[in-house]
């Protein structure tokens, strides 16, 4: 990492409007005071409230079945038991917690798969804090039950119909309403994106996943897993699962990103049919830091693509483009079929209904060599796949998912 403390090598920074400047000035402040410093206790609240309103620490559970498939010991980090059904409240309840030691009056948050939007709605709601959360409008219309919930913890749910009307657009309108009202509201960002200090501190407040599963894979088989993999969308989940592992070679850490349908970028249409800015992505500026992010070859963002929304983002966390630099972590691909393969796999050989970003790191397993799984291998399951439900039966319907049940059922649609 550069002495710069806001960059990973080249990536990161702060590339923001000069209005923003204070605000995040402000935040740097309070993210050192009292989320390193401990100030005022703020680090024992935040793991008291995680402990007695979130449901820490989520279980590492051995998965018999799946062990026996890949001749490995496999290990489920188990984050869609935390309350909300996603590692999303870890950073959720740490920020909003961290507004109010702030004195901020209002939280407004983007959401793509709604489970950051629905965190940010609970925790807020929790604390007693006004709540607005921007949404892409075909996000919304894929989510319908999280924007329920959304709504039932008394959030506001604003539709962003700028662009394809996903993630990238909702942050961007969230970024809006921030430099108004910056002295009254603070933004919680959902991922490990942003400018700093928040791919930092997104990942401070995500890395009690990593802290959690390297203390209970010493307690139940002794010393580090062989591996360790996530899915990477903006990358928080990622981050949380990979970072008390980074600083260990023998651990190898991989990040599974949505190939979509190809890997592919249509330079005339401006569409990238996947979401693998890891894999494919080249260094540019997107959300107020330098990453790595799908762009053409004039440096327009183009449109990315996931059967998973809360993996539809054209660019990724600077950390994570920092890690794959230096070789830390190694990124890898699976598409939208293989995906949903996945997502059927675990729910019936382990009684676990993955989140479709989850889905992806499951389908990785069935394309990794036993070398890169090695003799043990923990996977973390970001989230729960209730919200997801209306989509794989509409996507499932319309493909040939090999190990599917049988959709006939629902010819006419979910009701």
């Amino acid at each position: 990492m550069s002495s710069d403390t806001s960059k990973f090598g080249e990536y990161g920074g702060q590339y923001v409007p000069e209005a923003l400047m204070p605000a995040i000035e402000e935040l740097d402040d309070a993210y050192r005071r009292y989320v390193l410093e401990n100030e005022d206790g703020f680090v024992d609240e935040f793991r008291e409230r995680l402990r007695d309103f979130g449901g820490r620490p989520t279980p590492l559970q051995r998965a018999d079945r799946l062990s026996e498939r890949y001749d490995t010991d496999l290990f489920l980090k188990r984050e869609d038991l935390l309350h909300g059904g996603a590692h999303k409240l870890n950073n959720a309840l740490g920020q909003v917690l961290l507004a109010k030691y702030m004195g901020k009056e209002r939280i407004v948050a983007e959401t793509g798969a709604g489970q950051h939007g629905t965190a940010t709605a609970m925790a807020a709601a929790h604390l007693d804090v006004p709540c607005e959360i921007y949404m892409g409008e075909r996000d919304i219309n894929r989510q319908r039950p999280n924007v329920f919930r959304m709504r039932l913890n008394g959030a506001a749910v604003n539709p962003v119909t700028t662009g394809r009307g996903t993630l990238k657009e909702a942050i961007s309108e969230t970024m809006r309403d921030w430099a108004t009202t910056v002295e009254t509201t603070h933004y919680v960002i959902g991922s490990v994106v942003g400018p700093h200090p928040f791919p930092t501190m997104v990942r401070e407040f995500q890395s009690v996943i990593s802290e959690e599963a390297r203390r209970q894979f010493d307690d139940q088989v002794g010393g580090l897993p062989d591996s360790v993999v996530a899915c990477a969308g903006g990358g928080s989940n990622t981050m949380g699962a990979f970072s008390r592992f980074v600083s260990d070679e023998s651990v190898d850490l991989y990040a599974v990103e949505a190939g979509g349908s190809s890997l592919a970028v249509d330079e005339e249409e401006g569409v990238a049919p996947n979401s693998a800015s890891l894999s494919t992505g080249t260094e540019g500026v997107l959300h107020g830091a330098r990453t790595k992010l799908l762009q053409d070859r004039d440096g327009q963002i183009v449109e990315s693509h996931s059967v998973s929304s809360g993996l539809d983002y054209a660019g990724v966390g600077p950390e994570l483009a920092y890690l794959v630099d230096e070789g830390r972590v190694t990124p890898v691909t699976v598409d939208d079929d293989a995906a949903l393969e996945g997502f059927h796999r675990l729910s019936q050989t382990e009684g676990i209904i993955p989140a479709l970003e989850t889905a992806h790191a499951v389908a990785w397993l069935e394309q990794a060599t036993s070398e890169q799984l090695g003799d043990s291998v923990v996977v973390c399951v970001s989230g729960r796949g209730d919200k997801d439900l209306e989509s794989v039966i509409e996507e499932t319907a319309s493909r040939e998912i090999p190990n599917a049940p049988d959709m006939d059922v629902f010819s006419g649609g979910m009701r």
